[in-house]
């Protein structure tokens, strides 16, 4: 007698530029592709069926020197955010502290 290994099979989607994808992981995850739509960024696939707007959002603030995240066009990203019916998720890019040694 074998026994089926069963998997789950997850189908994403990315609402801005189209693609699509699906992963075989039973761990819950998240699928992140390189958006063209967003300029390049990292930016999270939602799963098929789940209607939702995901956008990038600049820095507003002066960076003054700070490594930050930026996109194709070299300007500076504050976050990603994915708004649903039900609230938002939040990607933030913080800036890359330094330090010195004397």
């Amino acid at each position: 007698m074998t026994i089926p290994i069963l998997t789950t099979v997850r189908h994403w989607y990315c609402p801005n530029c189209g693609l699509t994808d699906t992963t075989k992981e039973a761990r819950p995850h998240i699928r992140m592709h390189t958006c063209p739509k967003l300029r390049g960024l990292s930016a999270p696939m939602l799963p098929a069926g789940v209607a939702a707007k995901v956008t990038a959002h600049e820095r507003e603030d002066y960076v003054n020197g700070e490594d930050v995240q930026v996109d194709e066009n070299r300007r500076p990203v504050m976050s990603i955010v994915t708004t649903r019916d039900e609230g938002q998720d939040v990607v933030v890019f913080a800036p890359t502290a330094h330090a010195r040694s004397t």
